[in-house]
């Protein structure tokens, strides 16, 4: 715990300045996850930058430094492309899925960026089957910039802990 008489403890106004950095982000991941989970893919794809990257990838290979993931967008070209194909082309059956977004820690990095890690996990309900199942669980490492209209992401990693995934992997987390 902070002892707020210590000579480098935080000021009340770094304080401040932090819970609303945090407040901010975690609005961000809940405007993301309605998005998906409403399936308005070309909104999605609009919340990264034009350089932005977006990475599905297993921990193994994360942990190992191999860049593989499922889904692997080097920009918001490629991103566009994805949601595009999976709205009007990609053939999958129905489904409803809930994004849950927690643990989030951020920090603003020097060149004003904002850097953060959050745990996700997506739960998934198919039409034909009465239960939800627990799609994917992970964790998001992020690094955010602030451009007109808000924050947008530079870059999304989304590590999934599994060690096999269901086999569609239909809507991005």
């Amino acid at each position: 715990m902070l002892n707020p008489s210590s000579a480098n403890a935080p000021s009340r106004d770094d304080l401040i300045d932090a819970l609303l950095l945090k407040a901010e982000v975690e609005a961000f991941n809940e405007a993301y996850a309605s998005a998906l989970d409403e399936q308005r893919l070309a909104d999605w794809a609009e919340m990264f930058t034009v350089n932005g990257f977006y990475n599905i990838i297993s921990r193994e290979n994360y942990d190992r430094k191999l860049p593989v993931g499922l889904i692997y967008c080097e920009n918001r070209g490629m991103i566009r492309d994805r949601a595009f194909a999976l709205e009007k082309t990609a053939m999958f059956a129905p489904r409803y899925l809930r994004h849950m977004v927690g643990n989030l820690k951020v920090a603003e990095a020097a060149d004003g960026s904002i850097d953060a890690t959050a745990n996700y996990v997506v739960f998934q309900v198919l039409f034909d089957r009465p239960d939800a199942t627990i799609h994917q669980v992970g964790r998001y490492i992020d690094r955010f910039v602030r451009e007109e209209g808000g924050l947008k992401l530079a870059s999304r990693i989304c590590i999934y802990d599994s060690l096999l995934i269901d086999n569609a992997l239909c809507i991005p987390v």
